[in-house]
């Protein structure tokens, strides 16, 4: 007979999600993950296989949920330097507000932290940087167009500095930053993109 699962492995993948993106995974324990899901470490490890595996599950439903759909809608933006701007503010929003407030990025975390020294875990982050880079570099192609960007400004190099400060965003939002700091930062960057460097 087919072994029937009592509990609902999407849920169940959720709540991990949600612990993994507060306390990181070097410091997250198989104990944790049963203390928190309620479920014995057989059927743990019968679903998603060990700690590793259950990451991994975690980033990747973390990416697909959280991460690229904010991403697809900046590409695609036909507003240009607006799109960046309001991008920011609902990171900086996000990040220090609500729920979640604290949390930072799964992805972000997952920079900073020991994880990402396995193959397969960086392959992810690698993944999602590009995304983030791409979508930055799609918005900031179209404010050139729009001639929002002085004309030697080159997207490419703005789009790689951008990735890097929403990075930042999320590392410092983690450690307490004010959003009010942030948005000073924010705003400082995408000046001096424009070339506003005095106000």
């Amino acid at each position: 007979m087919p072994d029937i699962k009592h509990f609902d492995p999407d849920a169940t993948l959720d709540t991990v999600v949600r612990l993994f993106w507060r306390q990181g995974a070097a410091t997250t324990g198989i104990q944790d993950i049963v203390n928190a899901t309620g479920l014995n470490r057989s059927s743990l490890y019968a679903t998603f296989g060990g700690k590793q595996q259950l990451y991994l599950a975690a980033l990747e439903r973390y990416v697909d949920e959280r991460s690229r759909p904010t991403l697809g809608p900046l590409a695609e933006d036909e507003r240009g330097l607006p799109a960046v701007t309001e991008f920011f503010t609902k990171l900086i929003e996000a990040r220090c507000t609500g729920e979640y407030a604290q949390w930072g990025c799964m992805v972000s975390n997952a920079h900073a932290g020991v994880e990402n020294g396995d193959p397969d875990v960086r392959a992810i982050l690698d993944r999602q940087h590009q995304r983030l880079r791409e979508a930055l570099r799609a918005a900031l192609h179209t404010a050139h167009e729009l001639r929002q960007l002085p004309s030697g400004a080159d997207p490419d190099s703005a789009a790689d500095v951008l990735a890097l400060l929403a990075h930042g965003v999320n590392l410092r939002s983690r450690a307490g930053a004010d959003a009010r700091e942030l948005r000073r930062s924010v705003t400082a960057a995408i000046d001096a993109l424009t070339g506003q460097t005095e106000r």
